[in-house]
C-alpha cells in the first residue's frame, strides 16, 4: 500500500519506556512459536505429487541453486519411497532439509513451476523435500559413505551453511576436516539467524548432527579467525583452506539518536531470541518499528508480535515491489498483525531520557529512478526501535596475513570455483563478492569449493 497520503504526524505522547517481558499467557508462547508450516502427511504428499508434470528439462530443477533433480525426487515420493527421495536432494544439498524450510521457493523452484500457468498454483516442492528430508532425519540415517582416507586435512572457518556444505562434500571424498567457529553453537544463521517459529524443536542442531555422521568432521567452537588463529597458521597447518566467515557487521542507520536505549540491532536480537530458553523471559515493547525491508525486518517485526508487542510497524524507504522480504514473507507478517509502511526513511530516533520514545520518518518518493525525500515528516510512536539495513563483511579477521586477499565490493574475490586470490584458499556464503545472502546458495558455494579443493588435493 502507498502511505504517501496517511501517517500519523506531530508530537508524540512521552511517558516511560513500556518494555518488559511476559505479555502473554504461558501457553501462548508455544502456540505462537510453533512450526509455521505443519509437515505433510503421508496421504497429502502423495496426492501433491500426483499433481507433478514431471517436466523434462525441468525449470524448477533450472531454478534451484543447488541443482536438485526436483522431478526425480518427487517422482520417488510417489512411488513411496521418500527415502530415496531424500537422497537425491542430500545428494546436491546437504542442508536440504532445512533449506525446504527457509527458502524463498515461491521465487525460485515454485516460481518456475509450469503448474503457474495451467493453474496458478505450482507444485509445493518446498513441503515435499520437507516430507523426504524429515523421513530420513528420523531414521537417524546417513545416505553417504567416507571415500578411503586420503590423508589431507583441510580448515573450513565458520560452521554456517557454507562451510558445513563444504565440511560434509570434504569428508566424503575421505578428506578430514576441522571446523573451526567462533560462536558457542555450529549453525550460523541457521541457530542463530532465523525466526524460531521456521525452525521448531532445535532443528538447527538436529540437522547438523545428521551431516556430522558422515564423519571425518571435527568442530572447534569458541575459535575465532583473527583472535585465536590466522590465516597464515591455517595455511601452514593445513592442505587447504575454506573460508565461510559471513557477515558479522550490521549497517548503521546514520541517523540522530541511534544509540538511546531501547534502539537495537534486529540481528544480534534474533540471535538472542533463538538462544533463549523461556521466551516468557524475553522482553519487548509494546510498540516497536522495525526499518528495513529484508527477511530480517520481518522476521524481527513478526517474533516481535508474538511476543506480545500490541503495536509492530515495518517501515521501508521504497514501494513493496521493491523489498527483498519475499511477496510471501510481507503478506505473512501482515497476518500475524504488523503494519507496513512504505515509501519513508529515518530522520531521527526521538529520545526522552536516553530511552527511545519514538522516531521520526521523512516522506519519499522516486524521482528518475532515484530515491529521494518529500520534506514531509511524521513521528510513529516507539519503546523499542530495531534496525535490519544490511550486514557487511568485516575484513579485520584476515588482517595480518603475509599476503592480502582480494576484496571486491567489500566482500572476498573468488572465481567460479570459489578460488580466492591466495593459493590453497577457497571461499563462500555471504562473505563472498556477489553472494546472494541466501542459506541455499551458500551451500551450493560450500559444495562448489569442496569439489574444487578435492581437485586440487588430488591432482
Amino acid at each position: 500500500m502507498n502511505e504517501h497520503s496517511s501517517g500519523l504526524s506531530g508530537s508524540i505522547p512521552v511517558g516511560q519506556p513500556d518494555i518488559r517481558a511476559g505479555r502473554l499467557e504461558a501457553e501462548a508462547y508455544a502456540k505462537n512459536f510453533s512450526d509455521l508450516h505443519p509437515p505433510l502427511s503421508p496421504h497429502e504428499a502423495l496426492v501433491e505429487a500426483d499433481r507433478c508434470y514431471f517436466c523434462y528439462d525441468a525449470p524448477c530443477t533450472q531454478a534451484c541453486p543447488t541443482s536438485i533433480d526436483i522431478p526425480l525426487f518427487i517422482r520417488q515420493i510417489q512411488a513411496h519411497n521418500p527415502k530415496g527421495a531424500a537422497e537425491t536432494i542430500f545428494e546436491q544439498n546437504i542442508l536440504g532439509g532445512m533449506c525446504a524450510r527457509v527458502c524463498p521457493v515461491e521465487t525460485l523452484c515454485e516460481e518456475a513451476c509450469v503448474r503457474n500457468l495451467a493453474e496458478d498454483k505450482p507444485v509445493k516442492i518446498g513441503f515435499l523435500q520437507r516430507f523426504a528430508t524429515d523421513a530420513m532425519m528420523a531414521a537417524g540415517e546417513q545416505p553417504f559413505e567416507r571415500a578411503a582416507p586420503s590423508g589431507r586435512r583441510v580448515a573450513v572457518v565458520g560452521a554456517g551453511p557454507a562451510g558445513l556444505s563444504c565440511a560434509h562434500r570434504l569428508a566424503m571424498r575421505g578428506h578430514d576436516v576441522t571446523i573451526l567457529e567462533a560462536r558457542e553453537k555450529p549453525g550460523g544463521l541457521n541457530e542463530y539467524g532465523i525466526a524460531a517459529y521456521k525452525t521448531p524443536e532445535g532443528f538447527a542442531r538436529k540437522e547438523v548432527d545428521f551431516l556430522l555422521k558422515i564423519g571425518g568432521i571435527a568442530i572447534e567452537t569458541g575459535k575465532a579467525l583473527g583472535r585465536d588463529v590466522t590465516l597464515d597458521s591455517l595455511k601452514a597447518d593445513y592442505d587447504a583452506v575454506f573460508l565461510g566467515l559471513g557477515l558479522a557487521g550490521v549497517n548503521a542507520l546514520g541517523a540522530e539518536g541511534e544509540d538511546a536505549s531501547g534502539s537495537a540491532d534486529a540481528v544480534g536480537w534474533i540471535a538472542e531470541l533463538r538462544q533463549t530458553v523461556d521466551l516468557s523471559s524475553l522482553p519487548v515493547g509494546r510498540r516497536v518499528v522495525v526499518i528495513g525491508g529484508g527477511m530480517t525486518a520481518v522476521d524481527a517485526a513478526v517474533q516481535s508480535k508474538l511476543l506480545g508487542a500490541e503495536e509492530v510497524t515495518i517501515v521501508y524507504r521504497r514501494g513493496p515491489e521493491a523489498m527483498k522480504a519475499s511477496g510471501f514473507e510481507q503478506e505473512l507478517a501482515q497476518t500475524k498483525g504488523v503494519t507496513i509502511r512504505h515509501w519513508a526513511k529515518p530522520k531521527r530516533l526521538i529520545a526522552e531520557d536516553g530511552h527511545v520514545a519514538g522516531i521520526e520518518l521523512e516522506r519519499t518518493r522516486e524521482e528518475a529512478g532515484r530515491l529521494v525525500g518529500t520534506g514531509e515528516t511524521f513521528a510513529l510512536a516507539a519503546d523499542m526501535v530495531f534496525k535490519a539495513i544490511g550486514q557487511t563483511f568485516v575484513p579485520a579477521a584476515i588482517d595480518g596475513a603475509a599476503e592480502a586477499l582480494a576484496i571486491e565490493a567489500g566482500r572476498i574475490r573468488v572465481d567460479e570455483e570459489r578460488r580466492t586470490s591466495l593459493a590453497g584458499i577457497w571461499a563462500g556464503g555471504d562473505c563472498i563478492a556477489g553472494g546472494e545472502d541466501l542459506t541455499v546458495a551458500a551451500v551450493e558455494d560450500g559444495k562448489v569449493a569442496a569439489e574444487s579443493i578435492h581437485r586440487a588435493l588430488m591432482g
